[in-house]
């Protein structure tokens, strides 16, 4: 049996906060990887979002091409608004994939998306925020998969340390 792996690559990012939130969402969603092309976030890195410091945890590569050193099992899908592609709560994912993003001000390339497993779009009015498409996406790959925990182990592991609040049985409850 294959161990699954999930990848998130994106496509010359321009925000650096949107990286952060990027890699924040990868580390919410157990995501292997976070690569990235282009030298716009180089440039941005200053502005820093990071706050789980998922950095530590979760490799961010720039590579000078999405599609280097894929493995052969795992699946590119790109997430995009293009014409033609499977809206999201019709899309099954797979074990292995690469999930492609594009900038936040342009769109993925002809070149990746005529060579990707599957083209996906968020079925939303108008565009969404980079980080809160990876954010959506990751979700419904986490609600549509047996994997996620619903227990109050994994609130107490997840919250914040502000957060002590219990629901207190109710009447007809």
């Amino acid at each position: 049996m294959h161990q699954k792996q999930v990848i998130i690559g994106l496509s010359n990012p321009k925000s650096a906060s949107n990286v952060g939130a990027t890699l924040r969402a990868a580390g919410c969603y157990g995501v292997d990887k976070v690569i990235y092309t282009g030298t716009r976030y180089d440039r941005a890195v200053k502005l820093n979002t990071d706050t789980k410091k998922m950095k530590s945890q979760i490799a961010l590569l720039g590579v000078s091409h999405l599609l280097e050193n894929k493995e052969a099992q795992t699946k590119v899908i790109c997430v995009d608004l293009i014409e033609g592609a499977i809206p999201l709560p019709n899309f099954e994912h797979p074990d292995n994939a690469l999930y492609l993003f594009g900038p936040e001000d342009g769109t993925l390339s002809q070149s990746l998306i005529d060579s990707a497993d599957a083209v996906v779009y968020i079925p939303t009015q108008g565009c969404m925020n980079l980080a809160a498409t990876v954010n959506v996406v990751l979700y419904d790959r986490l609600a549509k998969s047996a994997q996620h925990q619903t227990n109050n182990q994994l609130i107490r592991d997840s919250r914040d340390n502000n957060n002590r609040v219990k629901i207190k049985n109710k009447k007809g409850q």
